[in-house]
């Protein structure tokens, strides 16, 4: 007579076509086998270290002042570009955005006071009234 098929898992002594063993055959068939531990979530490894991987303050500065003082963005632009190239620190865009912008912005600025003295200067030519 053949055995009789448990409703829980294959008879006694027969393998599980699953993998696992049944209840009879092992005290510990619901323990999973321990997970290695995970680390922190967002942290991809150590932080990069050594010179050459900030960003060159420069560069910062340089795209700052284009928009508060020109000129100064444009001298900072030039002095982080040299940096970058000797010390090899990140920020070259930032720097090459400096130079351009503060060198629009020094043209706009110009641009504009050389509008206004010929404003000045022309409105001051025309007066020809009588006192």
């Amino acid at each position: 007579m053949p055995a009789e098929r448990s409703p829980y898992g294959p008879p006694a002594g027969e393998p599980s076509p699953y993998g696992h063993q049944g209840p009879q055959q092992s005290a510990h068939w619901s323990q999973q086998p321990p997970y290695p531990p995970q680390g922190p979530y967002g942290q991809y490894g150590p932080p990069p270290s050594g010179p050459g991987r900030g960003t060159n303050v420069l560069a910062i500065l340089s795209l700052v002042f284009a928009f508060v003082f020109p000129p100064a963005g444009v001298v900072l632009g030039h002095v982080a570009k040299r940096q970058i190239r000797t010390n090899g620190e990140e920020g070259d865009q930032l720097a090459t955005w400096g130079l351009i912008l503060g060198y629009v912005f020094t043209g706009l600025t110009v641009l504009a006071c050389c509008g206004w003295l010929a404003l000045v200067a022309f409105s001051n030519t025309g007066d020809s009234g009588s006192y």
